[in-house]
């Protein structure tokens, strides 16, 4: 058996190091969003994955759905009539907005979407969760269960954007318009701590004018924040919670984890002083505090 010419072996490995460096100047390739099993789950998070050549994106099903209903939700009941309601139309096909849950950290904005996914799954409602670096890909998602018979809601928790980021324009261009016209099953659900998604700074004001007759402006700055969070149909805002709240929503997780009502009553004075050492009277911490008192074992 005749070898290769040392020159000539030298020569391909030349040949194929310059095709990896040419590899890594070019632009990566997109590759289509392949196509799930629908039939793993209800809720699916988008990943991607990028090398130097391509870029390739998914859907994960999620294995183990958190399953939060309605009713396990306290002390946000306007919010929650509204979501429900908006959220129902959306499911049947009629006309619907899509949502911006804004507002106090841990007031449940997300506990909110899961419940309405676990409301209306048996209806055909799919959940499809976006990280905020990916919203640029939002067409090729949306293009993709476009002709599916399921309802999808496309979810950003925790959305906010800085300057300049390449999914703000995308998310953008998706928001305008209805989301029930003829032949579109898509939702777009975001929460957020900011209201208009972007950086709001003490310089911004610098940017109002006042005219003749006395009223005032916002700047073009100013305007561009407003753009984007005035694209969503419908605002929910949330509001931080009182002491009288707060004990509520405990209440209402411990019952949820099967304590009686001498227990909850006892529980009461520990529950504040959790709330004073986490520095915070939210849902998220009322229901830390609930795990972690029925885990000492007081029923």
């Amino acid at each position: 058996m005749s070898t290769l010419d040392p020159a000539l072996i030298q020569l391909l490995q030349r040949a194929e190091s310059l095709v990896a460096r040419l590899d890594a100047l070019l632009p990566s390739h997109q590759q289509a969003i392949a196509e799930p099993d629908w039939s793993a789950s209800v809720a699916y998070r988008y990943r991607k994955r990028t090398s130097a050549a391509w870029v390739a994106g998914w859907l994960e099903p999620v294995r183990h759905v958190a399953r939060i209903d309605y009713a396990d939700l306290q002390e946000v009941d306007t919010q929650k009539e509204r979501f429900a309601r908006n959220l129902a139309q959306f499911v049947a096909g009629k006309t619907a907005n899509n949502v911006l849950l804004s507002g106090a950290r841990g007031t449940g904005k997300s506990s909110l979407v899961k419940a309405g996914l676990q409301a209306h799954a048996q209806q055909g409602l799919r959940l499809i969760e976006v990280d905020k670096a990916d919203m640029i890909d939002l067409p090729d998602l949306i293009e993709l269960v476009s002709e599916r018979p399921e309802r999808f809601i496309i979810f950003c928790d925790d959305l906010s954007f800085d300057e300049g980021e390449a999914g703000y324009k995308a998310l953008k261009s998706i928001l305008d318009g209805t989301v029930s016209a003829s032949g579109d099953n898509v939702m777009i659900v975001a929460t957020s701590n900011r209201r208009h998604l972007l950086p709001e700074y003490h310089s911004d004001n610098k940017t109002y004018k006042h005219t003749a007759d006395g009223e005032l402006h916002p700047g073009e700055a100013v305007e561009e924040k407003i753009s984007l969070s005035e694209r969503f149909g419908l605002w929910i805002s949330f509001y931080p919670f009182s002491q009288d709240e707060y004990l509520a929503i405990v209440a209402q997780w411990l019952r949820h984890l099967g304590l009686s009502a001498e227990a909850i009553e006892a529980a009461r004075p520990e529950a504040l002083v959790w709330a004073i050492e986490r520095g915070s009277r939210s849902g998220r911490v009322a229901y830390q505090f609930a795990r972690d008192y029925a885990g000492r074992g007081h029923v």
